[in-house]
């Protein structure tokens, strides 16, 4: 059943209000086919999950489908691994408390990002050294031309830095259901990269477990990301840029400090919100938006914000950082 005109504004953590023309939820297969049905050919769909990331701009005259598939379980399992499969409107912190809770590793390291299980393997969300393809091993995707439900494996997902095929040539043909993940039973932690090493040591852990490392990074999250019950906003607003080699000791001569990472011996992942940061904007504040004053890549809705608004600062972002260091950024959060 859809109604019309239903303000969006409880469903996108940046808490945009703007107006779906229709909308509705499914918390079935087929009642998801059903909506499919009663759509016309040429409506654009919107599905939503957690709906946060994404940064609403104007009114929605298409359709908005709510997805509330759920459940999480276990569907096999050997002495080393355990296939874990979470349907697509789970929260996907919700996943990654029942895998610290059955024991299993491999995603302590993503705990808090905000969203949903089935836009996990869309964005191939990433934290502190982790991503979502280190573990995957499938996903259940509705193809909406056809009705018809297909698998995908690692390698047809085309992973790539925060994003997949679902967010290039898949894009708007398909719904994720579900996706299950190979996690570890003889846990390899990864506590090397940002601060969670910090954070361990700062409470006296010296040999943790994958609940540790959870907690450090809840900890982390917590200090850094403004909360989007409180303050809306949809995490990381931009990727952090690869460079070449090249560019970066050209970079590394004028600015030593400059945040890295290697990614190879011909690239190095420059950290965005130190760019950012460094050309003056964090903490900077325009009527009831701005970027935040703890992290420079989160852009933020203080109340009443318009979406245009924020994309507008984010496109000033863009266009400083470029003149400033030459490196073109990139936006995580998707744009409607």
């Amino acid at each position: 059943m859809f109604q019309e005109n239903i303000s969006l504004k409880k469903l996108n953590t940046f808490g945009i209000d703007v107006n779906a023309k229709k909308f509705a939820e499914f918390d079935t297969l087929s009642s998801l086919k059903l909506l499919l049905d009663q759509c016309n050919a040429n409506d654009e769909l919107l599905v939503l999950g957690g709906g946060s990331n994404i940064l609403l701009t104007r009114d929605y005259q298409g359709v908005v489908l709510k997805n509330n598939l759920k459940g999480i379980e276990i569907i096999s399992e050997d002495e080393n691994y355990a296939f874990v499969k979470g349907a697509a409107g789970e929260v996907w912190h919700q996943f990654v408390l029942f895998a610290i809770e059955n024991n299993l590793g491999g995603i302590e390291n993503l705990s808090l990002i905000p969203g949903s299980v089935g836009a996990a393997p869309m964005q191939n969300i990433g934290a502190y050294g982790v991503e979502i393809k280190d573990v995957f091993h499938e996903l259940e995707a509705l193809e909406i031309a056809t009705q018809t439900v297909k698998k995908f494996d690692t390698k047809s997902c085309e992973f790539g830095y925060r994003e997949s095929v679902f967010k290039r040539d898949l894009k708007g043909k398909y719904i994720i259901i579900s996706m299950t993940l190979k996690l570890n039973k003889k846990h390899k932690l990864n506590t090397s990269y940002g601060a969670i090493e910090k954070e361990l040591s700062s409470k006296g852990i010296s040999s943790p477990n994958i609940k540790d490392v959870s907690d450090a990074v809840i900890a982390i999250r917590q200090s850094k990301l403004p909360d989007p019950e409180k303050i809306g906003n949809s995490g990381s607003f931009f990727k952090n840029p690869v460079i070449s080699t090249i560019q970066f000791e050209s970079l590394k001569e004028k600015y030593p400090t400059i945040a890295h990472y290697p990614v190879n011996e011909h690239e190095v992942k420059i950290a965005a919100g130190w760019l950012i940061d460094q050309a003056g904007w964090k903490g900077k504040t325009f009527d009831n938006y701005g970027v935040h004053k703890n992290q420079a890549l989160v852009l933020v809705n203080y109340g009443g914000a318009k979406g245009k608004d924020i994309f507008q600062l984010s496109q000033q972002i863009l266009d400083s950082v470029y003149e400033t260091y030459g490196i073109q950024l990139e936006r995580e959060v998707n744009i409607i």
